[in-house]
This record gives structure tokens, C-alpha cells and sequence, in this order.
């Protein structure tokens, strides 16, 4: 049987790993383990983000005082990062199949020799026939410098591993017309380009997982726009990963359509960079219609009317319009300090280079 992809990114999301109580659900992680194991074998290359080491260690340990949430999340997912690995470890195994343990930052991402390194580590694997699953290092990461949820970061893995398709598991079927609970409610099996879900999308967050159906959307859309597919699915149906590769037109699921133009490494790195941009650039009308028009320009130093932060060369920047919207990210050819001197004057370089250009 021949499957859509042969390459491919999946979430699975606390909900799906946690039952109601909050205990993990080992009987779904199996089902799941032996879906992967199937496409494995069959030459789909897998990389699996995985939540749930918060969860599992807290079904493991009592603490013996009160500890604040920063505190607790550390204790628990440093204890359950161990069971939760573990645990996959002897479900492949079972398999023959052989896993690896990448636990990365948000910080990681914020230079392109980190992401170029974290890249390069999951390419040898995958070459080797490991499977590499990923999670967010909890025990440091706890600042405002987290990922907003591991939605987040499957997305940053799937586009810098240039994956044909990130399959985020969760515990409902897709995106819903309305509320999923509401009767008559139904499943939006497709999103084109440009469509907007504002209407149907409640900015809650899910049970056990720190993010919601607003992030996942949010993130869906940014990677369908880098070419790649995103499909939304229930990680607690059986069989589900096998029947969205084999029988996608039969498979309830919520799919985001991918753009056709395809998007650089360095433009898809910069894309997911905006969380680490160290100021702003803002432009005047006539430089954003140029921006914005069919022909891609670089940034140059006459558009440019204000520049807020401070900020060294190569550094992420925001670029702003003239109504104080964002429009873009960018990585800027001189530091601020030039930037200013440079401002509103004809016949400079650009400040920003279209290679290193992403417009929203």
C-alpha cells in the first residue's frame, strides 16, 4: 500500500497521552508506537514531538513540600522526561527499531548555527534509521523564552527538517465550524490559503498541555505557508497515523492546504525567529507597496522613516508598516547604530537582503 508521505513530523499532544485523571494513558501510546513502528518499516521517515514528561512525572513523585509552578514543572518533567524516553524506548524496541532523545530551547533556535547543529543531529539520525523524538527541555526552560506549547515547536522541527507533512495529534478531530460540543458542529476538513478561522477558533487551552486550538492554528498556518502540510487529527482514534497517509480523503481531519512556492532554509529558519527579534524597523507607505508587490526586493535604507531597539548585525529584526502592523521578520545587514545613519538615504545596501526577508 502506497502512503501520501514518505517524510514526515507528528505531535502528539499531552491530552492524548494523559487519561482523564491525569495519569498516562500507556494503552494509547502503544496503539500509537505500533503506527509509527508500521510506517517505519514501510520507509516513512518519522520524527516524533512528544509531550507529556510533565504528566508522567507527576504521577511518579509526591513532593514532600509545597513547590511553586517553576519548581514543580523542573521536579516533574526532569523525573517524567526519563519514564516518558524510557518508556518509548522499550516499545520500539520491541519493534527493532532503534530511538533517540533530542531535548532542545527556544533559545536554540535563535542563531543559525544552533538550528544548523540541532538540524544536522536529527539528518544523522533519520540517515541511520533512529528515530528521533523530540521534546522541550522543561527542567531549564522557564522563562518567558519558552515555547508557547510543543505545537510551537513541531512546527520549528517540521520546517527545519523540511518534512512533507507535520500530523499534530490531538484529542478532538481537527478544527470544528463551531464548538466541538455544540450540536450540528462540524469538522473543517480544509483550509485553503488565506482563510480566515477567527470565527470558529476559542482561544482555550487543552486539559493537560499548556497550549489550544488558537496555537495550533496559528502555527498550522505558518508551516502550510513554507510548503509544507499540516493536518490536524484525533491522536486517540485507532489508526489514526496509518489512515491519514493511506486513506486521507476518507480520514476525518482537519488539512491545511501547503503553498506551491517553496521557501529557503535561511527563509524558513528567519520565519520562526520572530520571538528572538532584537528591534524594529519601521517603513513609510511607498517602501511597504514595494515590499508588497510581485517582484521580491531587498529592504533599503530609504523606506526606513524609524528604528527601535538596539541591535548588532545578523541580529532578527520586526519589520513594521507605516500603520504600525507588523509585516514581516528579518536579519539585518548592519547594527543600529549604522542602521540610523543610514535611514531615509538613497543609493545605500539594503539593510535587509531579500535572502534574509520573510513577509508574513
Amino acid at each position: 500500500m502506497a502512503y501520501q508521505f514518505t517524510r514526515i513530523a507528528v505531535k502528539i499532544g499531552s491530552n492524548v497521552l494523559a487519561r482523564k485523571d491525569g495519569t498516562p494513558d500507556v494503552t494509547r501510546m502503544s496503539a500509537l508506537v505500533d503506527q509509527i513502528a508500521e510506517l517505519h518499516k514501510a520507509g516513512v521517515e518519522v520524527i516524533l514531538i512528544s509531550s507529556g514528561a510533565v504528566a508522567s512525572g507527576r504521577s511518579e513523585i509526591k513532593p514532600s513540600k509545597k513547590l511553586d509552578s517553576v519548581d514543580q514543572r523542573q521536579l516533574f518533567s526532569a523525573v517524567g522526561q526519563a519514564k516518558l524516553i524510557n518508556r518509548y524506548y522499550e516499545l520500539f524496541r520491541e519493534y527493532g527499531i532503534t530511538v533517540g532523545q533530542v531535548l532542545t530551547t527556544k533559545e536554540s533556535f535563535a542563531t543559525r548555527r544552533h538550528y544548523l547543529n540541532q538540524r544536522n543531529c536529527m539528518m544523522v539520525m533519520l540517515e541511520n534509521g533512529v528515530i528521533p523524538i523530540v521534546n522541550e527541555n522543561d527542567t531549564i526552560s522557564v522563562t518567558e523564552l519558552m515555547f508557547t506549547d510543543n505545537d510551537e515547536l513541531s512546527g520549528m522541527i517540521a520546517s527545519m527538517m523540511d518534512m512533507q507533512a507535520l500530523i499534530i495529534l490531538s484529542n478532538i478531530d481537527g478544527v470544528y465550524d463551531g464548538s466541538p460540543s455544540a450540536p450540528g458542529a462540524r469538522v473543517i476538513r480544509e483550509v485553503e490559503q488565506g482563510k480566515d478561522l477567527s470565527d470558529y477558533i476559542r482561544a482555550e487551552k487543552s486539559g493537560f498541555g499548556r497550549g489550544g486550538m488558537l496555537t495550533k492554528t496559528t502555527i498550522a498556518r505558518k508551516v502550510a505557508d513554507e510548503g509544507i502540510t499540516v493536518i490536524i487529527a484525533n491522536g486517540k482514534k485507532d489508526n489514526i497515523l496509518v489512515d491519514l497517509l493511506q486513506h486521507p480523503e476518507e480520514t476525518v481531519c482537519t488539512r491545511f492546504v501547503p503553498a506551491t512556492d517553496g521557501v529557503s532554509s535561511v527563509k524558513k529558519w528567519i520565519a520562526h525567529s520572530e520571538g528572538f527579534a532584537k528591534g524594529e524597523l519601521h517603513l513609510n507607505e511607498p517602501a511597504v507597496k514595494v515590499l508588497k508587490g510581485n517582484k521580491a526586493v531587498s529592504l533599503l535604507p530609504v523606506g526606513i522613516v524609524a528604528i527601535e531597539g538596539e541591535f548588532e548585525k545578523d541580529d532578527i529584526v520586526k519589520i513594521i508598516d507605516h500603520r504600525g502592523k507588523q509585516i514581516g521578520v528579518g536579519r539585518v545587514g548592519f547594527d543600529s547604530e549604522e542602521a540610523r545613519l543610514l535611514m531615509g538615504q538613497h543609493g545605500q545596501k539594503p539593510v535587509v537582503h531579500y535572502d534574509y526577508l520573510y513577509l508574513d
